[in-house]
């Protein structure tokens, strides 16, 4: 499954790469922040994984499935930044 993977830092991509290893995702990593204009930029990802100050709003997500995503997953411990409707 190919991954966009918002907001990263090189740690970020040092241990997102170790627990990838044996799972074999194709993680595409994008250091801009996921908003309505940075969307596009996971295009042919199956999935996207956002971080906690990313705007995942109506708008992001309707760009994001577009573009064909249909997973989202967070890096976070809560939710209130993304729209649940």
């Amino acid at each position: 499954m190919r991954v966009a993977v918002y907001s990263t830092k090189p740690y970020d991509r040092r241990f997102l790469d170790a627990a990838n290893q044996t799972a074999g995702h194709e993680l595409v990593f994008l250091e801009e922040r996921l908003n309505p204009r940075t969307a596009v930029l996971q295009a042919g990802a199956t999935a996207a994984c956002i971080f906690v100050n990313d705007q995942c709003d109506d708008e992001s997500l309707n760009r994001l499935a577009l573009d064909g995503c249909r997973l989202l997953a967070l890096r976070s411990a809560g939710f209130n930044h993304v729209d649940l409707r």
